[in-house]
């Protein structure tokens, strides 16, 4: 207990606090039980230690540690936490617990055995809050985070301050929100190497490494989570990446399902399930006519990776231009909305607005006539009427 007490305290004072996520501003940190999901390398394990370091005590009532720690391989959970209440312990952070084997059956009873205690737990992006062994749905808070948007990745480059906005607002306001940024830096010069290099947080740590490191990223997540969380075949894992650079070099990928799950060597409803899989461990974005109701045996119209800098990892020479920008713009308008395939148009969000996506010289002629239709252009600083500049759609978390 004592080492994992001073490795906690070692770790929030080595934690850096010159750039914080805005999440860290949205998160109800009063609450008794709070769960962060994600993928690897968002930023997950920073911003709890961000918090502690800048809300709470650096004294025995506040432990962080990492359910990976190969203490609790002869420790249960629930055993540490009876010792860290006893000594006085108030504030418990737990990182990576889909590590720990039975965790939420644990952490359930350690919710209704210590109501004295506040914990807050982060896991992989699969993690299962709602089963028939341990429902936490009831009883914690749950938020989810992903890579950096193009505003935060400004914030973070430059030292500026833009704030996030809401679509109607920028739908109604792009003029003057450009207008803004553009005073202050040219978003254009930044916005390549956001595309290529700017989703995670560590771009900045070992730039020439950037690529490699989101390969390992993703390979953990095929060879370790997927198995472990969802029962991956292993045998299929070169096959799928295979798939993920055949996706990531397309314009964009419509899948032909029966062809693909007779190239990979599995039938059709196992490969359907392993798209949704992919989605759901933040690799990829299925898109579908109608997202009401989607199983994981549902077909997906399209398929795209989850953002645009995995498409450079993959397939940095034949990375598409038109995937790209529609790559962006689905990660950015997916986080906190409703982002589905329709035929006319290339988008529609929140089943209101329709958005047609490309260079700088597309027209309204595939939109022509629908109701609330919008361009979102590439390669323009300032947009004019319903024509908004691609980049600004990364303002919106």
């Amino acid at each position: 207990m004592d080492a994992l007490l001073e490795k906690s305290i070692k770790k929030i004072e080595s934690t850096y606090l010159e750039f914080v996520r805005s999440k860290i501003d949205r998160i109800r940190w009063e609450a008794r039980l709070i769960g962060i999901k994600g993928p690897r390398g968002v930023g997950k394990t920073t911003l709890i230690l961000q918090y502690i370091k800048k809300n709470l005590p650096l004294d025995h009532t506040v432990l962080y540690v990492s359910l990976d720690n190969i203490w609790f391989a002869q420790n249960r959970l629930v055993s540490l936490v009876d010792d860290f209440v006893k000594r006085g312990g108030k504030h418990l952070f737990l990182d990576e617990v889909h590590k720990y084997p039975d965790w939420s059956i644990e952490l359930k009873n350690i919710y209704d055995d210590f109501p004295e205690l506040k914990i807050v737990f982060t896991g992989s992006s699969m993690l299962e809050i709602l089963n028939a062994r341990a429902d936490l749905s009831r009883r914690a808070i749950i938020y989810h985070m992903q890579g950096l948007s193009f505003r935060e990745f400004l914030n973070f480059q430059t030292g500026q301050n833009f704030a996030s906005t809401t679509l109607p607002n920028l739908i109604e306001n792009h003029i003057e929100i450009a207008r803004e940024v553009n005073s202050k830096l040219k978003p254009l010069e930044h916005f390549h190497q956001y595309l290529s290099s700017g989703y995670f947080p560590f771009f900045r740590e070992v730039p020439e490494l950037y690529h490699q490191r989101l390969e390992e990223v993703v390979n953990m997540t095929l060879e370790i989570e997927l198995p472990l969380l969802r029962k991956l075949e292993v045998s299929y894992i070169p096959k799928i990446k295979q798939l993920l650079q055949i996706i990531s070099e397309s314009v964009p990928f419509i899948p032909n399902v029966s062809k693909l799950s007779e190239r990979i060597g599995i039938n059709r409803n196992t490969f359907i399930a392993y798209l949704f899989f992919l989605q759901e461990a933040h690799i990829t974005k299925n898109l579908y006519k109608d997202i009401k109701g989607i199983t994981q045996l549902q077909k997906p119209n399209k398929v795209y990776l989850e953002n645009t800098n995995f498409q450079f990892a993959f397939s940095p020479k034949n990375a598409d231009l038109g995937n790209l920008r529609e790559t962006f713009f689905v990660n950015q308008l997916g986080h906190e909305h409703t982002v589905e395939y329709i035929d006319k148009g290339d988008f529609r969000i929140n089943r209101e607005y329709s958005f047609e996506v490309g260079g700088k010289n597309k027209t309204a002629e595939q939109i022509q006539g629908v109701k609330n239709s919008f361009i979102a252009a590439d390669d323009i600083e300032y947009g004019t009427d319903k024509k908004i500049p691609l980049w600004l759609f990364g303002f919106l978390y």
